[in-house]
């Protein structure tokens, strides 16, 4: 039996085709507005626990993944995803010491930025915005990050994916 860790790349491709899909799911008009950036969880998580692998380019290119899925203007998820990603790199050491309440606050700031972002987007393009609700996904995408950190960081030992 060896003792080397097992390069389980398939979890990581695994976890992202789930949050895509999660992403692709069906919701009724309140529970739209609430819907978490499952894809933006996902990417910040491997991107903590796998930094050398998960960075900028593979958040550019989900990124561009989900534009064309979600039939939004080519680039404008891969540009946030970049950016989380590379934010999520460049302070690993320090949020990984955070615990999850305070790593979920830093998730908040990361989700909430991504929604600004979309608005603005928005606004350029013509499509006018005039509520809050685009807060609302950073506040379950905060809400969930303990299950979503727990859930992968327990995928992550069972398979041994380093």
């Amino acid at each position: 039996m060896s003792t080397q860790p097992h390069n389980q790349t398939w979890v990581v491709v695994f976890s992202f085709t789930m949050a895509m899909m999660l992403e692709m799911l069906p919701l009724p008009l309140w529970a739209m507005f609430w819907q978490p950036d499952w894809i933006a969880l996902v990417l910040i998580y491997w991107a903590l626990a796998l930094p050398k692998r998960i960075g900028v380019l593979v958040g550019w290119h989900i990124g561009i993944l989900q534009d064309v899925i979600t039939d939004s203007l080519l680039g404008q998820h891969a540009m946030t995803l970049a950016i989380q990603a590379f934010l999520a790199i460049s302070y690993n050491r320090q949020v990984r010491l955070f615990p999850l309440w305070q790593q979920a606050l830093g998730i908040f700031s990361l989700i909430f930025f991504a929604q600004v972002w979309f608005i603005w987007i928005r606004g350029i393009t013509g499509q006018v915005e005039s509520d809050w609700r685009f807060i609302y996904p950073a506040f379950s995408s905060m809400l969930l990050w303990p299950w979503i950190y727990t859930g992968l960081r327990d995928l992550q030992q069972n398979y041994h994916v380093s």
